[in-house]
């Protein structure tokens, strides 16, 4: 796990790397496709999630005939959600980045843009079949075929971009190329070779209805955090450009991809809270819960402490890392007071995302995405609407709403945890 989103986290600073060298309006133009490229992710996970633990069901009950079958229902929504998303917005591109304000960069995002929605299939595919061997507890080989597309990408990227003269256009080649060389793989072990547990055949699919209802039960609710963090990216990049110009769009994008991968040891920690909440709240032993959320909430506060500081101090080397080129060197100012800001959003994240594990990890995911959706949707859009739109702040209001966004929201999401948690204890929820 924690592999593979360093893996994610790397594809997508090497391509601001490439992007930053054709100028400000190439790195805000993939910084405006990136929330609708999220929405893809956002899909795939949820199918994912849907399809993986339903196979993981199946596997536990050595039902392989019901484990395939599922897999093959997976695929099968999935290839009718890329043919709506890929066309929807394939063919709305041009028009879609004006009217969310791109400016000059729209034409870019617009030609960024279509190479990446075209590729909708390969995306959902590749990340759908890296859940299904996950599932089938294969994660070592779906860490295989991501470390393979990441340096497919991080070899591309500068050939098509500069050495074809393709631009922007040749980054999103990269990726999508990259991620087909993926899905090839795959398709490969499960359809050609079978040799992995959980294979598809499509000659001996049969639709089954209550199949395809519990993979959305659970795979819609599992998309929707990631929809509702795009949505809130899409909104952002609006205000942005309301108080500013495309280049904070770009100072933005940048900037957050540099603070994900800061986050990429919480988020494994993560992982490991909810494995343990699950296996305590499983034993009723609701005290091990107690002692791995508070345990896991120092120990990540002292993680973002870290963070924090080095982010601070290394801001001008970061910073220049995206302002190389005389196209984007005056951005470099700009990165740096974004970085300096986000210092301060980096201690919150321990008391929301142990929180959502918490949750998770009981089987309260619903409240797990209530927390987010708050976060997200509801106190990040409106403290930075307030901060750089009300208060007058213009662009450092932006950064600044978002970290009293995210703060308050995970605020919420630590009390809401305390109280659930003390009410196990005294046996008063369950």
């Amino acid at each position: 796990m924690v592999v593979s989103m360093l893996l994610l986290s790397l594809y997508n600073i090497v391509d601001a790397f490439w992007v930053a060298g054709l100028g400000s309006d190439a790195l805000a133009a993939i910084g405006f496709v990136f929330p609708f490229y999220f929405i893809s992710l956002g899909i795939a996970n949820g199918l994912g999630v849907g399809g993986g633990s339903a196979i993981s069901r199946r596997i536990g009950a050595k039902d392989k005939t019901g484990a395939e079958s599922v897999a093959q229902h997976t695929m099968v929504i999935m290839a009718v959600a890329a043919v709506v998303f890929t066309f929807s917005l394939y063919l709305s591109s041009d028009r879609l980045f004006v009217l969310l304000g791109a400016g000059s960069a729209a034409p870019l995002a617009a030609e960024y843009a279509k190479v990446i929605f075209a590729g909708t299939i390969f995306i959902l595919f590749a990340n759908i079949a890296y859940a299904i061997l996950r599932g089938e507890g294969d994660a070592k080989r779906a860490m295989y075929a991501m470390g393979g597309a990441s340096l497919i990408n991080i070899i591309l990227d500068p050939i098509f971009i500069y050495t074809f003269d393709w631009g922007i256009k040749g980054a999103a080649w990269a990726t999508v190329l990259s991620i087909a060389f993926s899905s090839a793989v795959m398709f490969r072990w499960m359809v050609i070779k079978k040799d992995t547990y959980v294979s598809l055949n499509a000659h001996i699919f049969s639709r089954d209805g209550d199949i395809a209802r519990e993979i959305l039960q659970v795979g819609v609710p599992a998309s929707f955090e990631f929809v509702s963090i795009a949505l809130m990216g899409i909104v952002i990049n609006f205000i942005i450009v309301a108080v500013s110009s495309t280049d904070g769009v770009a100072i933005c994008s940048v900037g957050m991809r540099v603070v994900n991968i800061g986050m990429t040891p919480l988020i494994a920690m993560s992982t490991a809270v909810i494995s343990v909440s699950g296996a305590a709240f499983g034993a009723k032993a609701f005290e091990k819960i107690e002692v791995a959320h508070l345990y896991s909430v120092k120990t990540g506060l002292l993680v973002a402490l870290l963070l924090s500081g080095a982010t601070y101090f290394f801001a001008p080397q970061i910073a220049a890392i995206f302002s190389y080129s005389d196209a984007s060197a005056s951005l470099a100012p700009e990165i740096i007071t974004f970085l300096h800001v986000m210092c301060f959003f980096y201690p919150a994240i321990p008391l929301g995302i142990f929180a959502a594990a918490v949750f998770q990890g009981v089987g309260r995911g619903k409240t797990a995405l209530a927390i987010s959706v708050l976060r997200t949707v509801v106190f990040n859009i409106l403290l930075v609407t307030l901060f750089a739109i009300g208060l007058g702040w213009g662009l450092p209001g932006v950064w600044w709403g978002m970290v009293a966004g995210n703060l308050l929201g995970d605020a919420v999401g630590y009390i809401w945890v305390r109280i659930y948690v003390g009410n196990l204890l005294r046996g008063a929820a369950f």
